[in-house]
């Protein structure tokens, strides 16, 4: 195959792999090119969206994943790109102004280490041969060393590695070939203290990813383990992928018939997502996050939704007087809505919630739990 031939294979390929990649607008969400490749957008610092070239090195892999097409047992094309037709590859797309940034990720040929010298030489060629200062994103790969992360961390603008599951019993139904202690946390807990500590790899951003539905895990245990990575790791963001059913191996949970419904997982990344935003934008603690006797976030009703309705005592909020941390309580409002709500209060009072813009299902809600006294 020459080299776009494979590109189009990895880059399709890299479809499963969702970290930074998933959003609740239609701005964070990927889309492909017309030539087959994958597009994702990232937010800018000074705002707005640009786009990333998404593409695995290779889609060999040594290991034995369940839930992934890629897994070694598995009858699948395999092709690989060298560091220097990824590079050159990536060179001519930003010529073009086709893409802003690259996210590069790969099965594992042979070993971790191995493969890391690969995906790191590709970031070496483009920061050292082509002088590119932008956007780089580095997968880690499980199981890697100290010292092949901490050279990912000198040539990356982000870094990631998927924790796949929360502990080390559930991991363990996906894979028999990786260590979750050694392969999972300790690098997690590695590039945690190269971005806390190092002064040098502070701008490094770091996150990580739970697929959702693969093997037995709970909601309850995903967020108890989210809360983990913000609160003790300090990672940037956490993602959740919701397993495809048909492309793992028939014998892990996410692929039995009494296994919840394919809409369901998807509701359930759904959810997962808003409990997110709750943690990072609402001030959310662990104890505010209510589930159901089985574990799990209830599916007809946002997480935000499911607080207000046992905590009726907080309520009415009222408008004109609460903080920003009480307005952020109430179903509806978003953290756009509150500030402009504070800034208006800086002039005047409020005398009708539809004042802040608030229309529709949004504003009926609103209007269950606060008011302009």
């Amino acid at each position: 195959m020459d080299t776009i031939d494979k590109l189009k294979i990895l880059s399709n390929d890299s479809q499963y792999d969702l970290a930074c990649s998933c959003g609740t607008s239609k701005d964070d969400r990927r889309r492909r090119g017309l030539d087959g490749k994958w597009l994702y957008p990232v937010s800018l610092p000074n705002g707005g969206y640009s786009i990333l070239l998404k593409t695995l090195l290779s889609n060999s892999c040594a290991n034995d994943c369940k839930y992934c097409p890629l897994r070694s047992d598995s009858d699948t094309r395999r092709c690989t790109l060298n560091p220097e037709e990824t590079a050159n590859l990536f060179m001519e797309y930003l010529r073009k102004k086709k893409v802003f940034g690259l996210f590069l990720s790969s099965g594992v040929i042979g070993t971790p280490d191995y493969t890391m010298e690969r995906i790191n030489a590709v970031a070496s060629i483009l920061r050292y041969k082509h002088n590119f200062k932008g956007y780089i994103h580095l997968k880690i790969i499980p199981g890697a060393s100290d010292a092949a992360i901490e050279n990912a961390f000198s040539l990356a603008s982000a870094v990631s590695l998927n924790i796949e599951t929360p502990g080390k019993e559930r991991f363990n139904v996906l894979s028999s070939k990786k260590n979750y202690e050694q392969d999972i946390v300790r690098p997690l807990k590695l590039m945690s203290r190269l971005t806390v500590r190092n002064e040098r790899f502070a701008k490094v951003k770091c996150t990580t990813q739970f697929i959702v539905g693969a093997s037995d895990e709970t909601d309850s245990e995903i967020v108890k383990y989210t809360f983990g990575i913000y609160k003790r790791l300090k990672f940037k963001r956490v993602y959740f992928s919701a397993y495809q059913k048909g492309i793992g191996h028939p014998d892990i949970p996410g692929e039995k018939e009494t296994t919840i419904s394919r809409e369901r997982t998807f509701m359930r990344e759904h959810r997962l997502y808003q409990v997110d935003f709750l943690i990072r934008r609402y001030g959310f603690s662990q104890n505010d996050i209510i589930f159901g006797r089985d574990g799990n976030l209830r599916p007809d009703k946002d997480p935000k939704e499911m607080w207000a309705e046992n905590h009726p005592e907080f309520y009415p909020v009222r408008i004109n007087s609460a903080d920003r941390e009480a307005l952020l309580r109430v179903p509806g409002f978003g953290p756009d809505s509150v500030s402009k709500a504070l800034s208006i209060r800086k002039e005047r009072r409020i005398f009708n919630i539809e004042d802040l813009g608030i229309k529709g299902k949004r504003l009926e809600k609103v209007k269950r739990y606060a008011v302009c006294e």
